[in-house]
């Protein structure tokens, strides 16, 4: 059993102060694989403290300086990448399939921020045009300073990578505090940073809880900036937390995403599609599009053909090349999913198809996927995200409709269209109030394009030269020639 009881503290491997300790699991074993400190106040302390002394050398190497190491960040991963991926199907349960999708984003956004790193220094000084004869203005663009930045457990060095990468290309330091339920992937950051020397104190990982390591990096006045994605209640307690000082915040939170399905559409291709962005990693996606509005001509065939497809997803071992689906990430995450499905239950809703229907692996935390027909938009299932392999659908009778009810809810993160008709599915994403919309298509993510919501969906955007900016002040030197 793997002890994780040591944080990466300004190049150093150091005992925790924390006394707690918590375990680590194997979902599909159900089994205790490691344990990690709980963390404390003084592991923070100690991260803060290495990362302030750390950054103004580390901004002083310029983009062109700190571009190298990103990239060998990149390269070590792409060098451990079969060995990563089983260890996050073993730690997350995501199926194989989908770490490797993980991987290939997490090295591919390094190396894009690597490319983003020497457009900054390129830029740097750029004059700004003006009506004022015989006075000069230059733009810079200087790193926020020290960044806190905390993830979540459904995607394993992904987030991690949408954060760390952007920061340090920057010139930002970094005290990085994992999910503790999913810390054995995230530990490689801190071995690859020893690896290719990175300078002391750039990057910091302390792994730890809410209690022992989230609430005290919130609060630390040393912290300049705190980036956090996971629940809106969480995000909330972090948003109060930057109120002082006045520090900044970015925030990707949850998401009650729609997908439409418009009465021109391709009924198979339209069925794989919605199968693509509700069942990926178990449902277990903020951006998950859990709320399907088809149009009345095409909803009981589509509705078989998500049956037909419900029925051949095989749940089993995420380290088997046949598995489609692994568990859930954990017990916890399990019984808050069986949660809305006694709320469905009690709500009388229609099962297409029913996760307790269904025989599941003798072993696992496994909800089977599910399928609910004319769901009510007053239904707890409809307005919540349920974080879990649970598709809502209902039929409308209009396209004006469709996009009515695609907008009446708390969240903004993302949606999908699928028409026959491409340039009308494009017009209806205008229409649409959300970060991400996807037209005619699975859910395409990629290093050079935003991530982030409207409403309660987060504050800021992620990837992209936005990515990038939200680690960046703004300066101007302005004078007379």
């Amino acid at each position: 059993m793997q002890r994780l009881t040591k944080q990466f503290i300004d190049n150093h491997w150091v005992e925790s102060q924390g006394q707690r300790r918590l375990a680590v699991t194997d979902p599909y074993q159900q089994r205790q694989i490691a344990e990690v400190t709980g963390g404390d106040p003084a592991d923070v302390d100690a991260a803060v403290t290495a990362a302030r002394r750390a950054q103004p050398v580390w901004q002083a190497l310029g983009g062109d300086g700190r571009a190298p190491y990103l990239e060998a960040m990149a390269t070590h991963l792409e060098q451990r990448r079969e060995a990563l991926m089983r260890l996050s199907s073993t730690n997350n349960g995501k199926a194989l399939a989908e770490t490797a999708i993980d991987l290939d984003d997490a090295i591919a956004c390094y190396r894009y921020y690597a490319g983003q790193a020497r457009a900054l220094e390129a830029r740097q000084g750029r004059p700004v045009e003006h009506g004022m004869e015989g006075v000069t203005a230059r733009t810079y663009e200087d790193p926020a300073g020290v960044v806190g930045l905390i993830t979540p457990w459904n995607f394993p060095l992904v987030t991690s990578a949408w954060k760390i990468a952007p920061a340090l290309a920057a010139g930002c330091t970094v005290v990085f505090k994992p999910s503790e339920i999913t810390p054995l992937p995230e530990q490689a950051l801190a071995e690859f940073a020893e690896a290719i020397d990175l300078p002391a104190g750039v990057l910091n990982l302390v792994h730890g809880d809410g209690e022992g390591i989230g609430a005290p990096l919130t609060a630390h006045p040393g912290i300049d900036k705190l980036s956090f994605t996971g629940s809106n209640a969480v995000g909330e307690k972090v948003m109060r937390a930057a109120a002082d000082g006045v520090r900044g915040v970015s925030l990707e939170l949850g998401g009650k995403s729609p997908i439409l399905v418009l009465d021109d559409a391709d009924l198979e291709q339209a069925a794989d599609w919605v199968m693509a962005g509700i069942y990926f990693n178990s449902g277990q996606i903020c951006s998950a599009t859990s709320r399907l509005l088809v149009h009345h001509s095409l909803a009981d065939a589509l509705y078989d053909a998500l049956g037909r497809r419900i029925d051949a997803i095989r749940l089993g071992d995420p380290l088997s090349d046949d598995t489609d689906m692994g568990p859930m990430t954990s017990a916890r995450q399990r019984q808050s999913v069986e949660g809305y499905l006694d709320i469905a239950a009690d709500e009388g809703l229609v099962a297409v198809r029913d996760a307790r229907h269904r025989a599941l692996p003798d072993q696992g935390e496994f909800i089977a996927p599910t399928l609910y027909r004319d769901v009510p938009t007053d239904s707890r299932l409809w307005r919540e995200e349920i974080f879990g392999p649970v598709l809502c659908a209902r039929s409308v009778e209009s396209e004006a409709e469709a996009i009515e009810l695609a907008n009446d809810s708390d969240f903004g993160l993302a949606a999908t269209v699928i028409a026959g008709d491409t340039e009308r599915a494009r017009r209806i994403g205008r229409a649409l109030r959300a970060g991400s919309i996807w037209i005619n298509s699975e859910q395409l993510v990629m290093p050079e394009v935003g991530w982030g919501g409207f409403k309660h969906s987060g504050i800021g955007r992620e990837l992209g030269p936005w990515g990038l900016a939200a680690y960046l002040e703004v300066k101007h030197l302005i004078g007379r020639e």
